[in-house]
């Protein structure tokens, strides 16, 4: 007889939609951004012409920064509701005691160790990927103002800003992407693979291995207390009016980052046909 092993839900379909958002938003900053981070590269230059040429390649590129723009903001409110209206704990904040799981699970891996750290509701190597995002957002995203809208960023800072820019932003794009196949694809999908972005759902063999501490709180009936409906109520008119003047800001960040200027020049075909120049006597 097969044995049911019972799951817990982890992620609700708005989070899980959430995130998918941002994997192909990200998977495609990296097709389109790669290519003109490595021009002459032979894959690069494949994506390029399957793309139709740099124009297109640079629109495509604009169009998933403006939806993962999108997604950051919407996150921003969806942690928002959950820190203030459901006074849901931090857990994804890094403590002293994610230092000290990290180097338990160093040691254990080299054989130094009997046990592997007993974590809660999100491991060390968790937290430093999401907060990894969070960093090269901040860092992406600036930089990708300072060449989205050079003319306004060289009215307040020195001219050096935007090639600056241009090698920060080609050297975050590549170290993320190198993140994002070597550490997470490793850690969530080959080591053990990891559902629960697919369905929302950790069975409890599962949860015992990588969540033992969120497990036993779960069991003990102490984690995921709501508050009750007049509390909740109270939360939600303070937090509703102050989301929405929120959403508005970034809205209009998010406008003016897209349509603050128009620099962007067309490429054109180098002109190899015609001789501006043509000596009529022999030069020495």
């Amino acid at each position: 007889m097969n044995k049911v092993t019972q799951a817990y839900l982890r992620f609700p379909i708005a989070r899980r939609i959430e995130h998918w958002v941002m994997m192909l938003s990200f998977t495609i900053l990296g097709f389109t951004g790669l290519p003109q981070r490595f021009p002459y590269a032979a894959f690069p230059q494949a994506i390029l012409n399957a793309l139709g040429g740099i124009e297109n390649l640079r629109t495509i590129h604009h169009t998933a920064a403006i939806v993962m723009m999108f997604g950051t903001a919407w996150h921003i409110l969806v942690m928002g509701y959950s820190v203030f209206v459901l006074r849901d704990q931090m857990s994804m904040l890094p403590s002293l005691q994610d230092a000290r799981d990290g180097i338990q699970a160093l040691l254990y891996n080299v054989g130094l160790a009997k046990t592997y750290p007993q974590m809660g509701r999100y491991t060390f190597e968790e937290k430093m990927e999401y907060w990894a995002f969070v960093w090269g957002a901040v860092v992406m995203g600036a930089t990708g103002f300072l060449m989205w809208n050079p003319i306004t960023a060289t009215q307040y800072l020195p001219g050096e800003f935007v090639p600056a820019a241009k090698a920060a932003h080609g050297g975050e794009a590549v170290l993320a992407v190198l993140a994002i196949i070597i550490w997470h694809m490793y850690g969530v999908h080959i080591k053990r693979f990891n559902k629960a972005m697919f369905n929302g759902k950790m069975t409890e063999d599962d949860m015992l291995h990588e969540h033992p501490l969120e497990l036993a709180d779960i069991k003990a009936s102490i984690a995921d207390r709501r508050p009750d409906a007049a509390t909740l109520r109270k939360r939600k008119m303070i937090y509703y009016p102050v989301a929405a003047l929120l959403t508005v800001a970034m809205l209009g960040g998010i406008f003016s980052f897209i349509n603050t200027e128009e620099t962007a020049l067309t490429t054109i075909t180098p002109l190899t046909e015609t001789q501006i120049y043509s000596p009529q006597t022999p030069q020495p």
